[in-house]
């Protein structure tokens, strides 16, 4: 990640009085990105001059486009800026270009990778039928405006197919009933993510004082907060470990781990096995399967009465 040391202040004054053409544009772009949005998801491209304009323009409160010039540029920001896309223009891409654009789709099979025409060449045919052999699946023609809606859709996927929204819809369908505080906790566990990693970041989003929501777990015989979060943290490492360019330290770094071998002691303390037995054994899938039956199925006759954020009733405060 780029931080305003590193690029000598980034003021306007500062980007004038660089060296070269090349780097006052580098400066400027790496303040443009400084300043994106961090709500919206971001983009890694490698488009012509033109078409960089135009997606800009399309995607205006969607997603925000990080503009590169090689497909290795691209692989870093997947690995490092955790890209929630790539889109590619059939233009830009010759033999060697879609050769490196299909190790990053096999090395990251889950960011969406989009080719983008603007325009047909005698190459193009050729180009597209590459692209697609590499594991491109998504071709988007924006020679006719449908095709930029397409582009929208394409670049902002469902966020219904992500993992957060698979476990707090299964869950939804395991506690069915149960009383509003106690869904609201396990939607926290997901819903949260990634910025809360431990129970005291947990208890101030739901209202509680963390020794307080302990003891509510530990009175009523259920497993404690801790496990729920560890394992729901341990849930997410699994669905990152379905990219196989995404190494241990990366998955570890985007989980806010303090460091690898934190996330190794992590995972060895809650499953037994090492950060590389998880991903040989776990999809994201099938950690969620393993949370749902080892903390809520087994518990369900206690979960549906249980209140952890509310006082017992009778209770009044002195």
């Amino acid at each position: 990640m780029y931080h305003v040391a590193d690029l000598g202040a980034a003021a306007p004054d500062a980007v004038a009085a660089s060296s070269s053409p090349a780097r006052r544009r580098r400066r400027a772009r790496l303040v443009r990105e400084l300043l994106l949005d961090p709500v919206l998801p971001p983009v890694s491209t490698i488009l012509t001059r033109d078409e960089r304009l135009r997606v800009d323009a399309a995607g205006q409160g969607l997603y925000c486009a990080m503009h590169r010039d090689t497909i290795d540029d691209v692989v870093r920001d997947v690995r490092e800026r955790r890209a929630a896309a790539v889109l590619v223009s059939v233009s830009r891409c010759g033999e060697h270009e879609a050769a490196r654009v299909a190790a990053m789709v096999r090395e990251f099979p889950r960011v969406p990778a989009v080719a983008l025409l603007t325009h047909v060449e005698s190459s193009t045919p050729q180009t597209v039928l590459a692209l697609g052999r590499g594991g491109v699946r998504t071709l988007v023609d924006v020679r006719m405006a449908a095709g930029w809606r397409a582009l929208r859709a394409a670049l902002t996927p469902d966020r219904a197919a992500d993992l957060e929204r698979e476990a707090v819809a299964q869950l939804r369908r395991d506690l069915a009933g149960v009383p509003p505080d106690c869904w609201r906790f396990f939607e926290a566990l997901f819903t949260t993510a990634p910025r809360t990693c431990t129970v005291r970041q947990l208890s101030r989003e739901l209202g509680v004082v963390p020794g307080t929501l302990n003891s509510r777990f530990f009175r009523a015989g259920l497993p404690a907060p801790k496990r729920y979060l560890a394992t729901a943290r341990l849930t997410r490492a699994a669905r990152l470990f379905e990219s196989p360019g995404l190494s241990v330290a990366t998955v570890a770094n985007h989980l806010d781990y303090s460091s690898p071998q934190s996330f190794g002691r992590h995972v060895r303390t809650i499953l037994g096995l090492t950060a590389r037995e998880l991903r040989d054994r776990y999809d994201g899938e099938g950690m969620l399967g393993r949370f749902r039956e080892e903390l809520v199925l087994p518990h369900l006759p206690v979960l549906r009465e249980f209140t952890p954020l509310t006082p017992p009733t009778g209770w009044r405060k002195r």
